[in-house]
């Protein structure tokens, strides 16, 4: 009897605990065939994350009482069509992890939230990543990605930072939100590029009905040149369709500047979604100003709520010897490339 009751007991408190509690596992599985065509070669594979990047993650939160809880958040970037893990950048400077294994490169954080806001540790992403990923009809996956982002001269933070301290607004405030991060290159002291990979970046916004709107700054050294770059972006949803637009600027003390804009849509179709953009991005150079502008065009039909279908096209042009191209395909100087999106992308 007594037994039983002890046993009935350490339930009891097990069952408190996991109420104030919980654990999460997620992610997303995106597999394409995706083809690139250029003027020198084309290529043709089958790959990941044409419309989600595909991903595996951990989230967790624990109630605190009086309204602050602690949560974690470990996100792993996954190349389905091989089985291999992501590269993550340690430091925020060029080295890498040689990637292959699993690693929590998309975000690994820890956070206490309370009615002050949310203060998150680690490595995240950016406050100047968001105005390009959230006002892009084709999000930031896949060959229909914006040039202002894929041309970007914001170097190895333009979309997450390791090592940073970052804060939210709480979520209370009539439609106003921000955040402020701060994030460390952690080098030593006594050498030449001490403050390398060290960084501030702030954003703010308004999204109330229909409208949302949002300008980031960002500045963040190295040795070679500080990058500086500054975006703003907005939507507007007039029901039938979601109008999106960003400008994003990214300027190298000392070297090159480089600016582009994004103007695109979203138009519900039964079960699916029409996403349109066309985006253009210059770098300014002296004796030539390269430019490359994109026209994307996809198409996602939902066969449920956690899996999709989707097909996407995407052409480049090329200008004053600008010489990208789409999905590992290769194209001279001032030449077009076109690439192609068709698969199946599923959630959980």
């Amino acid at each position: 009897m007594k037994k039983s009751l002890i046993a009935l007991a350490v339930l009891a408190a097990s069952g408190a605990a996991m109420a104030q509690s919980s654990v999460t596992l997620f992610g997303i599985v995106d597999a394409t065939y995706a083809y690139g065509s250029g003027s020198v070669a084309n290529k043709s594979q089958l790959t990941n994350s044409g419309y989600n990047a595909s991903r595996l993650g951990f989230r967790g939160v624990e109630d605190l009482g009086g309204g602050m809880a602690a949560s974690f958040w470990l996100e792993a970037g996954l190349n389905n069509d091989n089985g291999t893990g992501s590269v993550t950048n340690t430091n925020n400077q060029a080295a890498t992890s040689t990637g292959g294994g699993l690693t929590f490169n998309r975000r690994s954080t820890v956070s206490l939230n309370g009615g002050f806001g949310e203060v998150r540790l680690g490595r995240d992403y950016t406050p100047q990543i968001w105005n390009l990923a959230v006002f892009d009809p084709l999000g930031t996956a896949g060959v229909g990605t914006s040039q202002t982002l894929n041309s970007s001269l914001g170097g190895p933070t333009t979309v997450r930072a390791s090592n940073s301290i970052g804060y939210f607004l709480p979520g209370n405030l009539g439609g106003f939100y921000g955040q402020a991060q701060y994030y460390m290159g952690e080098n030593n002291s006594n050498a030449a590029n001490k403050k390398d990979g060290n960084g501030l970046a702030l954003r703010a916004g308004y999204a109330n009905g229909p409208i949302n709107a949002a300008i980031a700054f960002s500045e963040t050294k190295f040795l070679a040149g500080n990058i500086k770059a500054v975006n703003l972006g907005g939507s507007y949803d007039l029901g039938m369709a979601k109008i999106m637009a960003h400008y994003n600027q990214d300027k190298i003390s000392g070297g090159n500047d480089g600016k582009g804009f994004l103007i695109g849509g979203l138009v519900p179709v039964g079960a699916g979604e029409v996403r349109l953009a066309y985006s253009t991005y210059k770098i300014d150079t002296v004796g030539a100003d390269p430019r490359t502008n994109k026209l994307a065009l996809g198409y996602v039909h939902n066969l449920s709520k956690r899996t999709a279908l989707y097909a996407t096209y995407a052409r480049l042009s090329n200008k004053n010897g600008a010489a990208q191209a789409l999905n590992g395909a290769v194209t001279g100087v001032n030449s077009n490339s076109n690439g192609y999106d068709f698969g199946i992308s599923h959630s959980f």
